[in-house]
């Protein structure tokens, strides 16, 4: 279907789910061969994977509790093999045990579609996320520990590190603090390391949570030339009490938004992210169904091309 649509370049995940009665049970998803095998798959239907949105476990290396040394190890092993297989861009986040958080999944957005949303007040009702409490200058010491120990791989293997920002970017969730939930932290992610392998993944459903002016903000990061990933979508509400909408009726101006992508001379990866599951259609994971992603991109597409086309 993809290639259907004009799409050539894809963004994938580690292959989890890849089953194969030869392997050794001791193989991981990030092991060479799990990942050649998946990128081959992709290229056999006419895309090429540019991207991996995924990542071993880390919460180890988060916390910096026992176990750290296995994860950066594992985490070095899937950048490596990035590297050998040219796939020269890794997504991740730096949010501990608690990933993208939505309080609903089944709100009901334009015309009946379903929408996910977040509500801190409803957040706020569940107990304190179990086991030792972490602060969040832990999350930046451990942070910048491991750009250390990691920028260099990144480096040899020619692989970008794209940080995700916390979804939603509010300072804790069930008692977890959250480190890069504003403008100023992703300004401070950056200093931790000077590389340009330390990047940035701009998910404009979370930085317009951050910001009265999205595309000054595209504008401020673009330019430093860390920019590696967009995800180009849209929410309304604040940090604190959102709800996700169509890409055509979101808080964000954007066409503003692209042309400041035009403007900085922008060549990295953009996709559709999170989208409304529309009627008849079904999503495994919120926010993810089929035809809802097949509105975003054909609207990207057009938004892009009679953007920079000026």
């Amino acid at each position: 279907m993809l290639p259907q649509l004009g799409v050539t370049e894809v963004v994938g995940v580690l292959p989890r789910g890849y089953a194969d009665w030869r392997r050794s049970s001791s193989e991981q998803p990030w092991d060479y061969f799990p990942l050649r095998k998946y990128k081959q798959m992709v290229e056999e239907e006419g895309l090429k994977l540019v991207s991996i949105e995924d990542n071993p476990p880390m919460d180890a290396i988060k916390c910096g509790t026992e176990g750290r040394k296995d994860e950066l190890e594992n985490v070095c092993h899937l950048i490596e093999n990035m590297g050998r297989l040219k796939v020269q861009t890794w997504c991740y986040n730096w949010t501990a045990h608690l990933g993208w958080i939505r309080t609903s999944t089944n709100l009901r957005g334009r015309g009946g579609a379903i929408v996910t949303g977040f509500d801190e007040e409803v957040a706020a009702d569940s107990p304190p996320f179990p086991g030792k409490a972490i602060t969040a200058e832990t999350l930046w010491r451990t942070l910048e520990r491991f750009l250390k120990e990691v920028v260099p791989v990144a480096e040899n293997a020619e692989v970008r590190l794209a940080m995700h920002p916390d979804d939603p970017p509010v300072p804790s969730i069930r008692g977890v603090p959250r480190i890069l939930g504003s403008v100023s932290s992703f300004d401070r992610l950056l200093r931790l390391s000077p590389s340009h392998a330390n990047g940035i993944t701009l998910c404009q459903g979370n930085f317009t949570l951050m910001t009265e002016d999205l595309p000054s903000v595209i504008r401020h990061f673009c330019k430093t030339g860390r920019v590696f990933f967009v995800h180009f979508r849209d929410v309304r509400g604040k940090a604190r009490r959102f709800v996700e909408t169509f890409i055509d009726e979101g808080k964000t101006d954007t066409v503003e938004c692209m042309k400041a992508y035009r403007d900085a001379g922008f060549d990295g990866i953009m996709r559709c992210d999170h989208t409304p599951t529309l009627e008849g259609d079904a999503a495994e994971v919120p926010g993810y169904s089929v035809l809802g992603r097949l509105h975003a991109i054909g609207y990207i597409v057009g938004l892009r091309e009679a953007v920079f086309a000026k």
